[in-house]
Formats: C-alpha cells, sequence, structure tokens
C-alpha cells in the first residue's frame, strides 16, 4: 500500500494530467477527434478520482462505503470538470508599451525582467490559454451578433443545475477545491456555457415524447433509495464498548460520551454523528445492525474492522421516486444542454472557419479561412466580405 505522500503526489499529478487533456478536449474547439472515446476515457477516470477522492475525505475510523454499483457522482464529475478546464492555465500579457526590461525579481542583484517572465509562461502554456481566449472573443461575437444577453439570473440557473448532479453542497464544494477553484471563478466560466445555450437552443427540439422516453429509462437513477440517519461510538475493545452500552442504558448522553470517548476523529465532535446514508455505503455489519434499529434506539456492540460501536438510529427517509411531471423541467434542461453540446463542435468549428484570426503564438494556426482569403482579393465580391466581418483582434 503506497505511503500518503505517494499517493498525494501520484493524484496530484493524475490531476495536471486530467487539465491538459480538457484544455486539449475543451468543448468549443474544433478539434476532430472521436468525442465519443474520449468522454468515455474521462469518465472512467472521473469515477477512479470521486472513489479516491472519497476515501482520502472518509473518518479514518468511518465505516468504509462499499461499492453499489454506478453512482451519478461520476456524472457530475465530467460535467464540473469540463467547465473548470478553461481556467486552469493564467498567462501574463505582455503589456502593449515597453517597459518589458522592467524587473520582476531580482535575484543576488541579477534582475529577472518581465519579458523573460513572459516568454517563460508562454512556454508553460501560453498557446492553448491563447486559443481559449481566441475561442471566448469568437463565442462573445458571436452572442453580439445573435443580440444573446447573459443575465445574473442566467448564472444562478446554470451553477443550481450542476450543483443538482452532486449529492450535496459539501461535494461540490470539494470538487471546486480540488481543482483550484471558487463559486466566483466558476460563475465567469458558467457565463459562457450560456452564451452558447442561448445562441444554440432555437435550433434544439426537445417532445414531450423524448421527456418521457429518457424518465422511463432513468427512474432508477433518478429514484431515493431508503435512508437512515445514526450516530455511533467507536472503540478499539469489546470491554470498552460493552462499558459505554451501560452507561447509555443507564441514561448517559450519548453526544456527550460519543466527544469523551470515540476514537473516530471524524464524528466524535459532533456526537458520533455520520448524517443520513444508505444501504450500501457502509461495512455490512454496521449497515446491518443501524438499519435494523428502530427510530431513537440503541444497538447492541457491532464489530466491524475499525473496532467496536456502538449505534443509535436518530431519523429516517423512506425511499422516493419522484413523478415524471416533478422530473420534466430537469429533464428537458438536460436533454438541451446534450444537445447543444452535440452542436457546439461543428458550430465552433465554423465559426472559426469564417473568422479572420491572426495568432503570433502559434502562426500555423492562424490561417485564413477561405472566406477571409476572398475578402483579401481584390475580386472578391461584396458578399464574400462579410462572410469575414468576425475578426479576433
Amino acid at each position: 500500500m503506497e505511503n500518503k505522500d505517494s499517493q498525494h503526489k501520484r493524484e496530484n499529478e493524475e490531476l495536471d494530467t486530467a487539465a491538459e487533456q480538457e484544455n486539449q478536449q475543451y468543448v468549443y474547439e474544433d478539434d476532430n477527434k472521436d468525442d465519443q472515446a474520449v468522454d468515455a476515457l474521462q469518465e472512467e477516470k472521473d469515477e477512479e478520482e470521486v472513489d479516491e477522492e472519497e476515501r482520502k475525505q472518509a473518518p479514518a475510523s468511518e465505516p468504509p462505503a462499499q461499492a453499489a454499483g454506478g453512482r451519478s457522482g461520476g456524472k457530475a464529475w465530467i460535467a464540473v470538470s469540463a467547465i473548470l478546464a478553461i481556467v486552469l492555465i493564467i498567462v501574463l500579457i505582455k503589456p502593449p508599451f515597453g517597459a518589458g526590461d522592467k524587473a520582476v525579481a531580482t535575484v543576488n542583484g541579477v534582475k529577472i525582467s518581465k519579458d523573460k517572465l513572459y516568454d517563460s509562461l508562454v512556454e508553460q502554456g501560453g498557446k492553448s490559454t491563447l486559443d481559449n481566449m481566441i475561442t471566448q472573443e469568437l463565442i462573445d461575437q458571436a452572442a453580439d451578433d445573435a443580440k444573446v444577453t447573459v443575465t445574473e439570473a442566467d448564472v444562478d440557473k446554470e451553477i443550481e443545475n450542476l450543483k443538482k448532479s452532486f449529492g450535496s453542497e459539501d461535494e461540490f464544494n470539494q470538487t471546486l477545491a480540488q481543482y483550484g477553484m471558487t463559486v466566483d471563478s466558476l460563475r465567469q466560466d458558467a457565463e459562457v456555457q450560456v452564451k452558447i445555450r442561448k445562441i444554440l437552443e432555437p435550433q434544439v427540439k426537445v417532445t414531450d415524447e423524448d421527456i418521457k422516453a429518457y424518465y422511463d429509462q432513468n427512474k432508477a437513477s433518478m429514484s431515493t433509495p431508503e435512508q437512515i440517519r445514526a450516530s455511533h461510538i467507536l472503540v478499539a475493545t469489546k470491554a470498552e464498548a460493552e462499558d459505554i452500552l451501560k452507561q447509555l442504558k443507564g441514561g448517559a448522553d450519548f453526544a456527550t460520551l460519543a466527544k469523551e470517548k470515540s476514537t473516530d476523529t471524524g464524528t466524535k465532535d459532533n456526537g458520533g454523528d455520520l448524517n443520513f446514508f444508505a444501504k450500501g455505503t457502509m461495512e455490512p455489519a454496521f449497515e446491518d445492525a443501524a438499519f435494523a434499529l428502530k427510530k431513537g434506539e440503541l444497538s447492541g456492540v457491532v464489530q466491524t474492522s475499525y473496532g467496536y460501536h456502538i449505534i443509535k438510529k436518530t431519523d429516517e427517509k423512506p425511499a422516493v421516486t419522484p413523478t415524471l411531471e416533478e422530473k420534466k423541467e430537469d429533464i428537458k434542461y438536460q436533454l438541451v444542454t446534450q444537445k447543444v453540446s452535440e452542436l457546439s463542435s461543428n458550430w465552433m468549428a465554423d465559426l472559426k472557419a469564417k473568422a479572420k484570426i491572426t495568432n503570433t503564438l502559434d502562426p500555423a494556426a492562424a490561417k485564413e479561412s477561405p472566406a477571409a482569403s476572398a475578402a483579401a482579393s481584390p475580386e472578391a465580391s461584396a458578399g464574400a466580405g462579410n462572410a469575414s466581418t468576425n475578426t479576433t483582434k
């Protein structure tokens, strides 16, 4: 088993690799790649990262989650990583007028100039960052042409729909933290998504039949299984657990004993509270005992690979299957988003083909489209000239 330092190093390398792949596979670029194959590989990687992250963040002594088939969390990671990829690389832009030899640092009297810093940043990620900036400018111009505006309410809705794909607010925030992001920086990227959605949505048609078919196929994954809430006290020996159980039956306060006695550092300060959980998330022995309890009832001594537990069931939620009417708007939003995503690649390629782009960091990529070349020709017609009006500066 690898130690924590090695594990963290490997995870950071995986995140760096994922970031690089995301920049290359940014949904608005016109790379001719097999999107389905890329999505499949990314989904597999994201699901592995979710499992690893859950293992990292679970309390050391908490009963471990068990594999229970596919999780909606993997989909959430795919969705958010596609958005987060935009801002993973930051480049310092060289000022337009002089001052390039101004020192930004000195080492034993030797200066490191702004020019040198700029050149180094360009080498480390300038091309991909500039390409994203060019793409952003093309999207902004297309939004202006289509008279599309994005409001704060639009961005709020986009963020809320993204949050729905996570199990909780904490999981959403943990994902942002893992990618070095904040909600504010995420909002900037969500604005881009909303612009593209508003531009392309008029081309998308989602019928009631489409919505019902999706509901029928995914009803199980939309349902919430039966959940219970429980608290526990974990100790190393059976004798300790039996003594604690005796005190509890004698009227001692569960939360107080959990804070004093439990070795589960992740829950003891909260009185041993494990929050709500469904079947398939804890060790079988722990889970069987917890689900067998009535609300407010104490278990006997329960042994797991972590030690000896006393469990108290504190709440419960029945299984819930939402109706088609309850999920209709969410399903429609998801289907529209999916179709917009399918259209966006060709749409972006078409925008780039019609634009006149100059790119000093990648001259080979700054080829004029046939329309732009025609506009530059003395023989070009007025109609061909109009085709190249979108110019990235």
